[in-house]
């Protein structure tokens, strides 16, 4: 394998990784949002989300990044219509993980305000942009 096959396969296992976490995120608030603050199980949500969140999806985001900006590096697809709207597509999810780590924050202080209908809707947002990211990716249509 060569440098470009490898880092392309780092790529795609961090882009797993961190899809892996925000589609899961938000589903853990969804259930938090139905617990008593201080209770053992909003504890045990505060633990599962912050591991998540920390051990996964940051490193995965840092880690699909910098793949990706390597390969955008060497094979200038910085040049296509397609690549503007997937680039554009990972920035919203990038903007999104932040918003699902700040909403961790709020859990963690005992001050959040979301109702579990907030976070379902936000739950369709990571697949909404994986959907487009992926036919860009694999149609290039323009």
């Amino acid at each position: 394998m060569d440098l470009y096959s490898i880092i392309k396969s780092l790529h795609v296992v961090s882009i797993i990784a961190w899809m892996a976490g925000m589609l899961y995120l938000p589903r853990l608030y969804v259930y938090h949002c139905d617990v008593a603050p201080g209770s053992e199980a909003d504890e045990k949500f505060k633990v599962m989300e912050r591991r998540l969140l920390r051990a996964i999806m940051n490193p995965a985001m840092i880690a699909s990044w910098l793949f990706g900006g390597y390969l955008i590096s060497v094979t200038g697809a910085m040049t296509e219509g397609w690549f503007h709207v997937k680039l554009l597509c990972v920035i919203l999810m990038t903007i999104t993980h932040m918003m699902l780590a700040k909403y961790r924050r709020a859990f963690e202080a005992g001050a959040n305000t979301k109702p579990a209908k907030f976070f379902r809707i936000l739950n369709e947002v990571p697949t909404i942009l994986m959907i487009i990211i992926v036919f860009m990716v694999i149609g290039k249509p323009f």
